[in-house]
């Protein structure tokens, strides 16, 4: 189930006594948390009707029980247990047991425990058990998988995953409306690109932005963006991408001297140059010819690609033979390995780095 199905399920029916949220995003993540809370417990009843356990120090049978104490205070209650996979069997006696099926010590009889609470829950009392510290892909996917299966008797399962860059731009975009705020589309992009399609940092900055609005009657500009969000050092790379392919080693120098003066992590900005480049190359290897074919071309491979990326890639392919391209990947490939070597500082690296791409 996802969030929002999660949330439209909530407007038609009572919440169900025993809920596992797995997964790390956090903003749809709170919306949900705050709709159990909304629909189950009055704002005077919230102080005694809400409870917290951290499940690294509490255990499974500890939160079990009490679920089925009554509280004299308050009518109905929830029950907030994070870090719920701290209830697992660890080791890899557990793992072995898992897979064939049998019993591994105290927690798993906790399951037990769960099954046994599912099959006869007290009324009024939701406990919800949340798991945030695994993604639902890649490396973690086994990981969350194991999380669910523990939890199984639980009769919902509620998945977080985190946003994707078009989730993030249309979320963006309608949140700025709801804030009355006159925010350019490129802006957005741009916005939901520093923030990483993170919707919590979105939202935040978001809201930042509306305050700072208000005195300008909603309009919200480039450079007001620039001064007030931060993480957009790649608004910095992109212009350093553009000083190397005119080969002007002053002003590549001074951006790169931006980037260090703002605190940039110089391998993190190096691993998004080299993106950019590789993707430039790719472009002129398919012959792309707009911005929209650059964009349809990467989506069709699985790449996130937006608007205003699929037009910094375009005048990248544009800015750069390819020849030109081929070798600024390799000067990228030097520079990372010398920054994972042992060298007196990041800042020589790079700035031997930019001499390399801006020798005539």
């Amino acid at each position: 189930m996802t969030s929002d199905q999660f949330l439209r399920s909530l407007e038609r029916t009572n919440p169900k006594p025993v809920y596992l949220f797995l997964g790390p995003e956090v903003y749809r993540r709170r919306l949900c948390r705050e709709a159990v809370i909304a629909k189950l417990l009055q704002p005077e009843e919230r102080e005694d009707g809400l409870t917290r356990h951290e499940m690294d120090s509490v255990s499974l049978s500890e939160v079990i029980d009490d679920a089925r104490s009554m509280s004299l205070f308050a009518g109905n209650r929830v029950i907030w247990a994070a870090s719920a996979e701290a209830a697992l069997p660890r080791g890899k006696g557990a793992a072995a047991a898992e897979e064939e099926g049998t019993t591994a010590g105290t927690k798993s009889a906790d399951a037990s425990v769960l099954a046994g609470y599912c099959k006869d829950p007290t009324p009024g009392v939701v406990i919800i058990f949340d798991s945030s510290r695994y993604g639902l892909d890649g490396e973690d996917k086994a990981k969350s998988e194991r999380v669910a299966k523990f939890y199984s008797a639980a009769p919902e399962t509620v998945e977080f995953a985190p946003a994707t860059a078009l989730d993030a731009r249309v979320f963006a975009q309608k949140r700025a409306g709801e804030l009355a705020l006159k925010i350019g589309p490129q802006d957005l992009d741009r916005l939901v690109e520093a923030t990483a399609a993170d919707l919590a940092r979105l939202s935040n900055e978001l809201d930042k932005l509306a305050l700072f609005a208000a005195s300008h009657e909603g309009v919200i500009t480039e450079h007001d963006i620039a001064a007030l969000v931060p993480n957009l050092s790649e608004t910095t790379i992109f212009a350093l991408v553009n000083a190397l392919a005119r080969r002007d080693r002053l002003e590549s120098l001074r951006l790169l001297d931006t980037l260090i003066r703002e605190g940039e992590y110089l391998p993190l900005a190096l691993t998004f140059l080299g993106s950019l480049l590789r993707m430039a190359l790719a472009a002129r290897e398919q012959r792309l010819r707009s911005a929209q074919d650059v964009q349809s071309y990467f989506q069709k491979q699985g790449v996130a690609m937006w608007r205003s990326r699929a037009e910094q890639v375009y005048n990248a392919s544009l800015k750069f033979p390819q020849e030109k391209l081929e070798e600024a990947i390799s000067s990228v490939f030097r520079a990372d390995r010398d920054l994972k070597g042992s060298r007196p500082d990041d800042r020589i690296v790079m700035e031997d780095f930019v001499l390399r791409l801006t020798r005539a």
